[in-house]
């Protein structure tokens, strides 16, 4: 996975360096005369031990790794829309209910993390197409969900048995967060989501490590 990133960066840094020059090669020197243009060439790197070549743009765009969205990507996104909506739900309890400042500022984070991130998962579904059925999406399936009864017992809690029941079933939520993100990098084939995943691991675990000093 890292290899393909790595190839198609230099490829594309590569294009956008050799298409200028190829404009400026492109113009006619002033005694010579003028030839058929060929839209520029592109230097693509060669395996280890072989050498650059040149090709065209049309040869260069094959020769970018293939990230179309497989079966594990559409599942990931639409999972994990589902996971960020139940955090929202418990973060929406704690204004009202939770005695700790810093809980109350932990929940507030969330969402402001969690809310834009299930509008740019939900933007990449539309732009692939919409949701895709990759089997059941129960929520029991999902690592980290917290039960009905959980919520319920989330809803009733006030002052500092809400702060110590929050904490517990959102260190298990974002546990289960970043197990699915990290599933997704070695079954995934799309960079973008791939990048989606790993921001949820960076922020999830250091939120569980913030949570954990509360």
């Amino acid at each position: 996975m890292l290899i393909r990133r790595q190839r198609a960066v230099v490829v594309t840094l590569t294009a956008a360096a050799v298409l200028a020059l190829g404009a400026c090669d492109a113009e006619p020197e002033k005694n010579a005369p003028r030839a058929a243009s060929t839209g520029g060439t592109v230097i693509a790197p060669g395996k280890p031990g072989e050498p650059a070549r040149r090709v065209t743009p049309e040869e260069a765009a094959r020769l970018l790794p293939d990230e179309s969205p497989n079966g594990a990507d559409f599942r990931y996104v639409q999972m994990m829309i589902v996971h960020h909506r139940q955090a929202l739900t418990m973060t929406e309890l704690a204004p009202g209910r939770a005695e700790s400042d810093g809980v109350r500022k932990v929940a507030e984070r969330i969402s402001a993390a969690q809310k834009p991130e299930i509008g740019a998962m939900e933007g990449w579904l539309k732009n692939n197409g919409g949701p895709r059925d990759q089997g059941g999406h129960a929520h029991h399936t999902m690592p980290g969900m917290a039960t009905e009864a959980q919520l319920a017992e989330l809803r009733k809690a006030r002052g500092k048995a809400f702060d110590a029941l929050f904490l517990k079933l959102m260190i298990t939520h974002h546990q289960g967060a970043v197990t699915m993100a990290a599933e997704l990098l070695g079954a995934g084939n799309n960079g973008l989501v791939e990048e989606m995943a790993n921001d949820v691991i960076a922020q999830q675990t250091s939120e569980i490590g913030r949570m954990r000093s509360l």
